[in-house]
């Protein structure tokens, strides 16, 4: 039945030969790799108005234009470094990669930590600005926000789970259709507000009674709020690095298509920002709690209620749903390349049925799901948390390409070294703008998050290279003889005992005890009455255990055999009864499994489950008998051999 449902939801497994036709030709890849920075669109313009309506109401419309112009200027900068981190580094891994082959262990932990930290927080924030732009058409269901965030997280997850390339064809169309309706969103607007057949929206002043007293602002436009407010518009750079990090995914030339679509993605980001921005200086809407600046600008320039309106805030939804799908096809990718270095668990390097990393995609969505719970799918509150992750990887990232370019000398590697320089002081001023302007209000979580992370990665790399130490084997080692004790556990004798008994024998030990641990008088006298009541060749040996412990017992054996001789190997076989049912499992205790925990972590010991299948009409016994299931007592039941 599981089997069955997973074939449903994911369809049918693909071979490791197939991965070639997985790729992605440029077309999808921009729908994969490129939403993540295009959603940007519908929330950056509105970040900005966020922090300067407080303190400059209306007049905060005023410093949109200069800001988005700075915020654009940049963007040219990063996509023009990201192009050469791409042709340097083929295989990958961006920021981590690039900091890895050129600033050090540490630094490069730094920059995965924070592409982590980035992916995760790329699906929250996405997934509640999609909610968010639902909501702002059919305001019945904001008090249900957080349950569509976690619906829509789950849809995605099972929709990469899929397969890169199937969710590529999934996600392709919402993309571009969003895109085509902002570009006219944009180009109408603008055309019809110099034309003079769109005049600026009428102020709602009463929003703005709470930042004014007697029409006089409370407080003033200050170094430190157009900080602020410029840090919040620059997460529209959000999501230009994981083209870099997916470059694999592409159809062969890789960097040459990774590079293309990455300048497509550019300028389609650089020009519906500022061209948003440039629609939202000349209508002047009032920010609102209960709709978005998009949503209002599509209501003035089309009109509310139309088609275009609802088309569009569909549009919308869904691209900064996609958004999220960006990090569900980066994480995994950065998250394999770690545990293939030996800094996440093996785990997250396993490629699924479908040939995606399935561990790393469904770890993403448990932790996204995580953070939309505690803030409440609130946008507003996960912003803080998101810039700082992204223009640490970016500073990373460029300044070790200044030191890559310096060493290999590629041809026009100094204008390359150049770009490179620019970008990272550029983002590196940035960086510092975004933590010290929004320490307070959030910030400090990633400061504290991203250093505590690439300290867990630093553990977990000391974990496996000590584990390697120890598995490793010396030039000059030589196995010698052991002998070999086996233990056999018995609560009693029925089937699975004696198909124990017989497995026991089969390895033809050097000695041969079964063990039976009892709580009183009476329990010793039956296990040794059934002894010998089926002659069974086996020394058996009976502990007690007045206060009803197993384990302890067994370990205070196998320790007495352990002194007896220092060049013994002791197995321990277990017999245990199988049901078809797993519920029926429930009915059972489960000292087995209690005991199989203690006796892990001994030395020279060997752990064996022989199971014994217990199916309704019939039974099996491997290497005791075959056939329908009798009573386990009585002499007619007895067998012939053991």
């Amino acid at each position: 039945m599981a089997s069955v449902l997973k074939r449903l939801l994911l369809g049918k497994p693909l071979a490791s030969a197939d991965e070639e036709h997985q790729r992605l030709f440029k077309v999808f890849a921009l729908a994969i790799f490129a939403s993540d920075a295009i959603s940007s669109t519908a929330y950056a313009t509105e970040e900005i108005l966020h922090v300067l309506v407080p303190i400059a109401a209306a007049e905060a419309l005023d410093f949109l234009i200069p800001i988005s112009i700075v915020v654009t200027v940049l963007l040219v900068i990063v996509v023009s470094s990201y192009r050469q981190v791409i042709h340097a580094y083929p295989s990958g891994g961006g920021s981590y990669v690039v900091a890895q082959d050129n600033l050090g262990e540490k630094p490069a932990l730094v920059a995965a930590a924070s592409l982590l930290v980035d992916y995760t927080l790329t699906v929250a924030v996405s997934i509640s600005a999609g909610t968010a732009a639902i909501t702002s058409a059919f305001p019945e269901l904001r008090d249900h926000r957080v349950a569509l965030c976690l619906s829509f997280i789950g849809l995605l997850m099972l929709a990469n789970l899929r397969g890169l390339k199937e969710s590529a064809r999934i996600f392709a169309a919402p993309t571009y259709v969003y895109v085509g309706l902002l570009v006219f969103l944009i180009v109408y607007g603008l055309y019809r507000s110099y034309a003079g057949g769109l005049e600026a929206l009428p102020e709602v002043t009463e929003r703005y009674d709470e930042f004014t007293q007697d029409g006089r602002l409370l407080t003033g436009v200050t170094l430190y709020a157009l900080m602020r407010a410029f840090s919040s518009g620059a997460v529209a750079l959000t999501g230009v690095e994981a083209i870099s990090n997916g470059v694999p995914a592409f159809h062969a030339p890789k960097s040459k298509n990774a590079s293309t679509t990455l300048v497509w993605m550019g300028a389609i980001l650089a020009s519906a920002f500022f061209g948003l921005s440039l629609l939202a200086h000349h209508l002047k809407p009032t920010l609102s709690d209960e709709e978005t600046i998009l949503s209002i600008l599509a209501g003035a320039v089309w009109g509310d209620g139309t088609v275009l309106y609802y088309t569009f805030q569909a549009a919308t939804a869904l691209i900064l749903l996609l958004a999220a799908n960006t990090a569900f096809a980066g994480f995994p990718q950065i998250a394999s390349i770690l545990a293939k270095d030996g800094y996440l668990p093996r785990q997250l390097h396993n490629r699924g049925d479908r040939l995606v990393y399935s561990n790393g995609i469904v770890a993403l969505a448990l932790v996204a799901g995580l953070l939309i719970v505690v803030f409440g799918g609130v946008t507003t509150l996960l912003i803080p948390l998101y810039a700082v992750g992204v223009f640490c990887g970016f500073t990373l990232a460029q300044a070790g390409m200044v030191r890559y370019h310096r060493r290999v000398q590629a041809p026009g590697w100094q204008r390359g070294r150049v770009i490179n320089a620019i970008g990272c002081v550029a983002t590196a001023i940035i960086l510092v703008v975004v933590v010290v302007s929004k320490f307070v209000i959030g910030a400090w979580v990633p400061v504290v998050l991203i250093p505590a992370i690439a300290a867990v990665l630093i553990r977990v790399k000391r974990h496996y290279d000590r584990v390697e130490a120890a598995l490793e084997v010396p030039e000059t080692y030589r196995s010698r003889r052991h002998t070999h004790t086996v233990v056999v556990l018995v609560g009693r004798v029925h089937r699975a005992t004696l198909a124990a008994i017989s497995y026991a024998r089969s390895l033809a030990p050097d000695r041969l005890v079964a063990l039976s641990v009892v709580s009183d008088a009476e329990a010793a006298e039956s296990i040794q009455e059934q002894w010998d009541r089926f002659d069974l060749p086996v020394a058996l040996h009976i502990l007690s255990s007045p206060y009803r412990e197993l384990a302890g017992p067994v370990l205070e054996y196998l320790d007495e055999l352990d002194a007896e001789s220092d060049n013994d190997v002791i197995t321990v076989i277990l017999p245990e009864f199988v049901l078809t049912k797993w519920y029926e499992q429930l009915l059972h205790n489960q000292s087995a499994l209690v005991l199989k925990a203690r006796l892990l972590f001994r030395r020279n010991t060997v752990v064996v489950s022989v199971p014994y299948q217990i199916d309704g009409s019939r039974v099996a016994v491997p290497g005791v008998m075959e056939g329908p299931a009798r009573a386990a007592t009585g002499d007619d039941d007895q067998p012939r051999s053991v």
